[in-house]
């Protein structure tokens, strides 16, 4: 637990700002740039389409294996330490991607990028744990989700332009000055003393537990709640693949499924905010479950559009429904996380998180290897009350901040 905060304290103090959002979002302008030029720059050093589809499926594979290490390592070195090396193996990464001589070289530089970007996330979140009072957190964490999603937006129109003026290898370039930037910024701003734990400021250090202790001690969560991250993160996941299958099955010219897609990622951007302040004020699940049913509606809806203006009103719904749930794992993650063996713990939960976003995609293309995309939508779409479901039953079972009524026997409300 935090110790005590001034209540006209800010809710985004510089250190956050400057310390986790500023270096986030340049970070991941890169990372959103390199997205699209990852399949065309395998093909390019000789892999078929097949293959190079694998390539691009390195970078959720290097977060799903490093994020286990991750926690470790974020524990043993500290959280702004762990972030600083991953950026500059980042960009180690990155100039290597740029002039890999062949497709075994550019792919090693994907999955470690996929690394990086695995340790960089988890720092952050775990430094915003740290210092954030519980009942601001919501809104922290969705602003840094928020931070997200703003970069990876921008990134594609900002390698554009590099590509515009030379060839797709400037973006990885491109990628590679972001992830200095963010690393020299965090080697600039110093993290604010004043913002420690109570319970290290008055104990000290201790002893970090080792991963097989947090994991015997938090079985039960994760085998309860982590259920319910699973399958968040699925249908969170399915999003991403749905529209651009199912523009491609309507035979849809890419750029206007590419401008459908930006429509989506649009309403998504809009807010994270508001989701956060929700979640703050009247509990995680006033957001959790409504953006799982919201979700789930658009994609039962649209095998049904056969224009790209259905298309875009389903991707729209999707993008309101994906917006309202910014930040709620990391939220729910941090809400249940030990003070002692936090980042081991958040490792953990970043396991199941990107295992669900890995798996999600994976629904849909079972039902299109089968003969029918429409189904694989249609089972993503189930998943979206089962995702309701399981938060309904886990989430008040293991923090008190799960709505008004756990709030109330937890004594945070009169």
């Amino acid at each position: 637990m935090m110790g005590p905060m001034p209540a006209d304290a800010p809710l985004f103090p510089r250190n956050v700002v400057l310390g986790a959002y500023l270096p986030a979002f340049v970070f991941d302008v890169g990372v959103g740039a390199m997205l699209p030029v990852v399949a065309p720059t395998a093909t390019g050093l000789g892999a078929s389409l097949a293959t190079a589809g694998v390539v691009a499926a390195l970078l959720p594979v290097g977060h799903i294996l490093a994020d286990v290490p991750a926690g470790a390592f974020a524990d043993r070195v500290g959280d702004r330490r762990a972030m600083l090396a991953a950026g500059g193996v980042a960009a180690l990464a990155f100039v290597v991607a740029a002039v890999a001589p062949h497709l075994l070289t550019f792919a090693a530089a994907v999955l470690a990028l996929g690394a990086a970007a695995a340790v960089f996330n988890l720092a952050r979140h775990s430094y915003l744990t740290e210092i954030t009072p519980p009942l601001r957190r919501a809104r922290v964490l969705s602003t840094l989700g928020g931070v997200h999603r703003i970069g990876q937006f921008v990134g594609p129109f900002v390698g554009a332009l590099v590509i515009h003026g030379g060839d797709v290898r400037g973006v990885y370039l491109l990628g590679a000055a972001a992830a200095l930037a963010a690393t020299s910024v965090l080697v600039v701003v110093r993290d604010d003393p004043t913002a420690r734990p109570a319970a290290t400021a008055a104990t000290g250090p201790r002893r970090q537990p080792r991963l097989r202790e947090v994991l015997s001690e938090h079985r039960a969560l994760l085998t309860t709640l982590g259920t319910a991250v699973l399958l968040v993160a699925a249908v969170r996941g399915a999003r991403q693949t749905v529209i651009p299958l199912w523009g491609e099955h309507l035979g849809l010219d890419p750029a206007v499924t590419s401008l459908v897609f930006g429509v989506a990622g649009g309403v998504d951007m809009l807010l994270f905010y508001p989701a956060g302040k929700v979640m703050d004020r009247m509990g995680r699940l006033w957001i959790g479950v409504p953006s799982m049913l919201v979700m789930a509606v658009a994609l039962a809806v649209l095998p049904f559009t056969q224009t790209a203006a259905g298309l875009a009103v389903a991707a729209a719904l999707l993008g309101l429904g994906n917006g309202m749930s910014s930040g709620i794992l990391m939220t729910l993650g941090s809400d249940v996380s030990p003070a002692h063996g936090r980042a081991r713990f958040l490792g953990l939960w970043r396991v199941l998180q990107d295992s669900g976003t890995a798996a999600g995609p994976l629904v849909i293309s079972a039902g299109a290897a089968l003969g029918s995309l429409a189904a694989g939508v249609w089972a993503a779409a189930v998943l979206g009350p089962t995702a309701a479901a399981a938060l309904g039953r886990w989430v008040p079972r293991w923090t008190v901040h799960a709505n008004r009524t756990t709030r109330r026997r937890a004594g945070l409300l009169p």
